[in-house]
């Protein structure tokens, strides 16, 4: 004979090994999700009660557990809440609440007025089916009608006075608790009480959330269990009936006999689960009849993974996985009536996947016409420009300001600089700044993508580097020479616009884009500790110091013709005294001079020398830059993700964590004020002239070289094309990636035709080049990401985007260009902080790519590695050997940027993208797809308009979710 529960279980399931149809509640559930027309169903925020004797012997409610997403139950003996975690329940109290709802009372859409008359219905609605005896309708409303206990959290402040006026309201508790009279007399109040109105869990419960309230307890006058699910048409408050004055939708009732105390609550805390469940919750809202709810349960039932016993604690709590899984995909298999499909191999739930991914964006679709996608740019990107500035509004944008515009100083002062050093001053720190002030301002204020920060590039400096010195070879007048190749190169990128040639970076795919954006940002850490390095050479230290020489270690100022100064300064202290004493007159206009007593200014200035061996080591400077450097990188990181600390409200620590970098930049300026080293610090030109007095602000395009010279031009221009496609293009590709939840759209037409009237612009002032800085401009994106203010206990703050607007751009090119008249300021910042906020940006831009990821796995044991996604589907093999080739790309472009061989550079960038078509002779497509991004085919052109249209229907894109995070639900046991 079958057991209570297996019969249960093939009456419910209905659906086995030797039943190929979809069972009735499949298909019931298939209909209901599938009628449109109904309205979004709000989140609700669950609690469970439970009927307790008080220490006055008198029945109330008590709180005992609450679910938003996540189960917290009441620490009894701590009096406080439990961390947020994962229930887990019994499966016998599935089949228990299986029969309730079976056998109980259920009402659809009731209308009532308060929770009185609510009671009074079901009460009444039990006595004619028989469930319950009429005499018994007056203690069950009495029971039903109890005073509510909740755990509410108070301040300190609050819990003091509690405990001052604690007497008081113990006497009043008493008077409350005597009344036992056996009538319909309401003791839980009709309106919500103060401490629920000043209950601060409001705040993390979402905007336009519902409540269920769950009520189990035991009784000694009934016989079988009194059982009532209640759904009502309106939500309403009902009084002191939930922790948090929100109103109610679902009700759930479970009075029984005595001696199942715990059966009551395991069966209460499996409707709350259920009803946390995003299916079964729709289900709920959308019964009409006892078996939809039925069915909800069924599909619950057939969907719950059992942990065995014996095999691990009951007791210990499960913590809330990181990424919790998208809802669509269960809810689809559904409304789709495709579950049945489920079973038929992995293969084509990853060709459906994956097949998204052929799809071509909307701003990359070519028009065939002449400047089409131009103008599609202009018409997407025009009804957003107004609020491009009012969406500015807000705190967020103030600390992206001064981030941003530290970064780009730092960027303008360091490149200028270098390239100052490659041109003989053609080009240095004043044109730099200069020209990221006027590109920089132009094109936030007009571009398609206004989040991109334009700057000097690495790539840009090794040709500017390379042209002077063909220049300097052959005689030839640089600026008039770039000048030529800055215009070619403007037409040329002019042609790519009207022709949509941006169409063809679809063919840039992660491997591409990875290798670039690894690239660029392994310039920024090298150029950051080369710097480092640089400035410990200048100010070295004194390695042979010996703490018995210090009497002999000293410093003179000597007269620069005085012989035999070395063996001077070595002989003993009286000689030492002697020397220091001594008038030198070596010329008639310096006979007054006291050589000794002059400081190191006046020393040189007077054509002296200095003799000593400490005279060239000032080795504090080094130790402290050292200890700037690294600590403003350290704390930066750390301020940046104190977000998710568990110290301070969160409204506080996403202050901090918005403003971490201003506050790491302040911090370790005042660590260098309070120690005192004469650190370097940022120097900032005050005159507005060129660098180079042989030149002036305006270039001629003849005169200086052959006129044949316009013409020879081209072929380098064709190589600075190149390399400003591939730079803009893959910058802006990995800006408008799905995962940063853009809305307003790109814009990479519009975006490199003002790269174009501005390389024509800055050409002709003599200008740096500029192109889009994907380090900085990552960083831009990062620091206006927004998250939801609420979030539910456990769950992590929900990304809801960037804030896109132009202003945080154009402040940020405005100050630069003011900066001269900030350098009585920003002279007090150490160069050595500012190179820490670029080995942080670095390094920010290496952890959002999924090659260093892959980079780990090749030093880590297969048992320690962890669970990515794409480790599921592809052999470790190879995904190494992918590895591997990223490497050997990686490596030959480095050498090949630091060779002479470096003119070629743009065109090994652009060779990256036939490197990954070959690829796909080594792996298969499904690797491919799990590895990297598939590249389109001209064959597969009418599938991947399809796909993009079903992509685009959907809001929240899987592929965003699994390729770029590469994450699982992470669900740790803990079993110490």
């Amino acid at each position: 004979m079958q057991s209570r529960n297996s019969l249960i279980v093939s009456q419910a399931v209905n659906r086995g090994i030797f039943t190929a149809n979809l069972s009735p509640a499949t298909k019931r559930i298939s209909m209901m999700l599938g009628e449109e027309d109904e309205p979004q169903t709000p989140q609700l925020f669950t609690e469970l009660d439970e009927l307790i004797l008080d220490n006055k012997e008198q029945l109330q409610w008590k709180e005992t557990a609450r679910w938003i997403e996540f189960e917290e139950k009441i620490e009894e003996r701590a009096e406080r809440w439990s961390k947020p975690h994962v229930t887990t329940l019994p499966l016998h109290s599935l089949f228990e609440l299986r029969t309730c709802i079976e056998r109980g009372t259920l009402l659809f859409d009731l209308e009532a007025n308060n929770f009185k008359e609510i009671l009074e219905i079901i009460v009444n609605n039990e006595i004619p089916t028989g469930n319950q005896k009429s005499v018994l309708k007056e203690k069950v409303m009495h029971i039903l009608l109890r005073t509510h206990k909740h755990h509410i959290k108070t301040s300190r402040m609050q819990t003091m006075l509690d405990l001052l006026r604690g007497a008081s309201y113990a006497n009043k508790s008493a008077s409350l608790n005597s009344n036992t009279t056996a009538d319909f007399t309401n003791e839980i109040s009709d309106k919500p009480l103060q401490e629920q109105l000043k209950n601060k869990f409001k705040k993390q419960i979402p905007e336009g959330a519902e409540v269920a309230n769950v009520l189990v307890g035991e009784v000694n006058f009934l016989e079988k269990p009194f059982v009532a699910f209640v759904r009502l048409k309106q939500a309403m408050i009902l009084g002191a009936l939930t922790e948090v004055p929100l109103p109610t939708r679902f009700l759930f009732i479970l009075l029984g006999p005595k001696t199942k105390t715990m059966a009551y609550h395991q069966i209460g805390r499996a409707i709350a689960t259920l009803l946390t469940d995003e299916l079964f919750h729709i289900v709920a809202f959308k019964a009409k009849l006892r078996e939809d709810l039925l069915a909800g349960v069924d599909e619950f039932l057939d969907e719950v993974t059992v942990l065995p016993p014996g095999k691990w604690d009951p007791t210990l709590r499960i913590a809330p996985p990181k990424i919790l899984p998208s809802p669509h995909k269960r809810k689809s298999m559904y409304s789709l009536g495709s579950k049945v499909h489920m079973y038929k191999g992995n293969q084509i739930q990853h060709e459906e996947r994956y097949g998204s991914n052929l799809h071509v964006a909307e701003d990359l679709k070519r028009t065939g016409k002449l400047f089409g996608g131009l103008v599609n740019d202009i018409k997407r990107k025009a009804p957003w420009f107004a609020s491009d500035f009012y969406d500015a509004l807000n705190l967020q944008c103030l600390s992206a300001v001064l981030f941003i515009y530290l970064a780009s100083v730092t960027n303008a002062i360091t490149f200028g600089g270098i390239l100052g050093d490659a041109t003989d001053n053609m080009q240095g720190v004043l044109e730099s700044f200069l020209g990221t002030a006027i590109a920089g301002t132009i094109f936030c204020l007009f571009a398609g993508q206004p989040l991109t920060v334009l700057g000097s590039t690495g790539p840009v400096l090794v040709f500017e580097r390379l042209l002077y010195n063909i220049s300097s070879d052959y005689q030839l007048d640089y600026l008039e020479f770039r000048l030529w190749i800055g215009i070619w190169t403007a037409f040329f990128c002019l042609v790519l616009v009207a022709t949509d040639a941006s169409y063809l970076i679809q063919y840039f795919t992660r491997f591409t884009e990875e290798g670039f954006c690894t690239l660029i940002s392994f310039i920024f850490i090298h150029d950051a500790f080369q710097k480092m390095f640089n400035l410990a050479k200048n100010y070295p230290i004194n390695s042979d110091f010996n703490i018995d020489h210090v009497t002999l270690d000293h410093c003179l100022c000597l007269p620069f013709e005085t012989e035999n100064v070395s063996s001077l300064f070595n002989e003993t202290t009286e000689t030492h005294f002697k020397l220091s004493t001594a008038t030198y007159n070596t010329t008639p206009n310096l006979e007054s001079v006291n050589w000794p007593s002059l400081t190191k200014q006046d020393c040189l200035k007077h054509g002296g020398q200095l003799v000593g061996q400490t005279c060239d080591y000032i080795p504090d400077i080094t130790l402290i830059s050292f200890i700037l450097f690294f600590g403003t990188f350290v704390c930066s990181m750390s301020l940046k993700n104190f977000k998710t600390s568990r110290y301070f409200p969160f409204a506080v620590r996403k202050l901090i964590s918005d403003f971490s970098i201003i506050l790491s930049i302040l911090i370790f300026c005042g660590v260098d004020i309070l120690v005192g080293v004469d650190t370097p610090k940022l120097i900032v030109p005050s005159e507005l002239k060129p660098t180079n007095p042989h030149r002036g602000w305006f270039v001629y395009p003849f005169g200086g070289n052959e006129w044949w010279m316009c013409l020879i031009a081209i072929a380098p221009a064709l190589l600075v094309t190149i390399l400003i496609f591939m730079d803009q293009q893959i910058t802006a590709l990995i800006l408008n990636r799905k995962e940063h939840k853009l809305k307003k759209g790109a814009g990479f037409h519009l975006d490199l035709f003002w790269i174009a009237l501005i390389m024509i612009l800055t050409s002709f002032m003599g200008l740096p080049w500029y192109v889009s800085a994907t380090v900085i401009s990552l960083a831009h994106i990062d620091s206006l990401k927004m998250e939801t203010a609420k979030s539910a206990p456990g769950v992590e703050p929900t990304f809801m985007g960037v804030r896109e607007q132009r202003v945080t751009g154009l402040l940020v090119f405005i100050l630069i260009g003011v900066s001269l008249c900030l350098a009585p300021i920003l002279k007090y910042i150490p160069l050595p902080v500012l190179f820490g906020i670029f080995l942080y940006m670095g390094m920010s831009a290496l952890s959002s790519v999924q090659f260093m990821d892959r980079l780990k796995l090749l030093l880590t044991p297969a048992k320690h590695q962890p669970d990515l996604i794409y480790l599921r589907h592809v052999p470790l093999r190879r995904v190494h050997l992918f590895t591997l080739l990223q490497i050997l790309c990686l490596v030959l472009l480095w050498v090949l940027k630091s060779t002479v061989a470096a003119i070629i550079f743009p065109v090994m960038l652009l060779a990256l993208v036939w490197v990954r078509k070959a690829m796909e002779c080594i792996f298969s497509k499904h690797d491919l797809s799990w590895l990297d991004d598939t590249m389109p085919e001209k064959e597969n052109k009418v599938l991947v308009d399809k796909k993009a249209e079903k992509a685009a229907s959907n809001n929240e894109c899987e592929d965003s979710e699994y390729l770029y995070l590469q994450k699982g639900c992470d669900i740790n046991i803990s079993v110490n």
